[in-house]
């Protein structure tokens, strides 16, 4: 399915960012770049700066969070004492999700073990259901779908679908490429 058709506007010498043909009112506006309720690729080449986009977004705004999705301080913690972190952090945190994602994507075997037990997509994970069952207000995915298996990237794609009309959240996702099945309201393209 082609991305819908978008008005492209140039923020930045660094990036450019199009938006579908929704009027919908900025979450947030910061430095030229419009975060628009619902869905947000962020896309580029290796090294563009994606993530370091995601990292300084989170990092200067209220009710934003980012991961590190390889979670590397979090090695002795086993996947609950990662979420009882961020549940700390999160006042909007979904119980009923963190379990509901913890089943679909097949971590309840893995939730006795330490994060250094786990395999590369199995921490990627923990991390994503941790950031998904956040509720904040804006969520960062860095490369949401790397080093997951198939079904595990149908039950992230199918989420990020299911909040594609959301008025009063965001989710920015980075990566090489917009994912041609769902319905972006903006992509910024790093260069």
């Amino acid at each position: 399915m082609p991305l819908p058709v978008c008005t492209a506007v140039s923020i930045h010498s660094m990036w450019n960012q199009s938006f579908n043909d929704r009027q919908a009112t900025p979450l947030l506006q910061q430095q030229g770049l419009h975060i628009l309720p619902g869905l947000n690729a962020v896309t580029g080449d290796e090294g563009s700066g994606k993530t370091r986009l995601l990292r300084e977004l989170a990092h200067k705004t209220p009710n934003a969070l980012w991961l590190d999705l390889r979670l590397p301080d979090h090695d002795e913690d086993t996947p609950a004492q990662v979420w009882a972190q961020l549940q700390g952090r999160c006042p909007s945190w979904s119980e009923a999700l963190c379990s509901g994602l913890t089943e679909a994507l097949g971590l309840a075997e893995h939730l006795g073990k330490q994060m250094f037990m786990l395999s590369t997509g199995s921490r990627r994970k923990v991390a994503l259901v941790g950031l998904l069952a956040s509720g904040a207000g804006i969520t960062c995915l860095d490369q949401p779908y790397a080093a997951l298996d198939l079904a595990s990237v149908r039950v992230v794609r199918e989420f990020l679908q299911d909040m594609a009309e959301h008025r009063t959240r965001a989710w920015v996702v980075a990566d090489h490429e917009a994912d041609p099945t769902l319905p972006w309201a903006s992509v910024i393209t790093l260069s």
